[in-house]
Order: structure tokens, then C-alpha cells, then sequence
């Protein structure tokens, strides 16, 4: 599976944003698609995610962000609003090919990883 991630920018803090992640390959197999970031000097995070048992977020984007998939395009989208500095980072989508029907938040359970797109929110 190929990820492509793309729909970064530079927005206004209070702005909105949406990425999109278009997978390719043997797209059969991705059973949950997620969101991860990482800003500089931390480690990467979970984000959202989207699986068979429905949606997943961490509490920092729990009503700000929406994460959805369209499976006929095999595209992963994640739309941003009430963006804030905190939000800045690099965003990377992801595929657990496992069948396991939650979204988990560990890193480690992702087997594929798009290059990233980089969100700057200004203050």
C-alpha cells in the first residue's frame, strides 16, 4: 500500500483545514486508516482514526476535527476547524491492515505511512 498525504498549508489560528491521504496498491487489506502528527521535538502522536467500529480521537481534536474515508476512492480525509498553534506539525496517515475492528492510538500497530504534510497554524 502507497500513501499519499497532501492539503497542508499555512492557516490563521480559528481557520479551517482539510488533508487528504490517497492510498494505492493492494488497498483491500486497509481495514483502519489514521492520523498521526509530530511538531518539532516531540514524538509522533495519534490524531483520528476510522475503522469497522467506527471513529476515533484524542482528546485534543474531540470536536474540531473530523475524520472520514471514502472507501470507492480509497481516500482518507481529515477536516480541521477552530485550528490552533498547538495544532502545527507535520500530519501523517496511516494503515493497520490488522482485522481488529478498533482504531488503536499506538504507532506500532500501523504497518504502512504516508510521507507527511506539514500544517503551520499562526497566532
Amino acid at each position: 500500500v502507497q500513501l499519499q498525504a497532501s492539503g497542508g498549508g499555512l492557516i490563521q489560528a480559528g481557520g479551517s483545514l482539510t488533508l487528504s491521504c490517497a492510498a494505492s496498491g493492494r488497498t483491500g487489506s486497509m481495514y483502519t486508516m489514521a492520523w498521526f502528527r509530530q511538531a518539532p521535538g516531540k514524538e509522533r502522536e495519534f490524531v483520528a482514526g476510522i475503522g469497522r467500529s467506527g471513529t476515533r480521537y484524542t482528546d485534543s481534536v474531540k470536536g474540531r476535527f473530523t475524520v472520514s474515508r471514502d472507501n470507492a476512492k480509497n481516500t482518507l480525509y481529515l477536516q480541521m476547524n477552530s485550528l490552533e498553534p498547538e495544532d502545527t506539525a507535520v500530519y501523517y496517515c496511516a494503515v493497520d491492515r490488522s482485522p481488529y475492528p478498533y482504531v488503536r492510538e499506538s504507532r506500532r500497530t500501523y504497518d504502512y505511512w504516508g510521507q507527511g504534510t506539514l500544517v503551520t497554524v499562526s497566532s
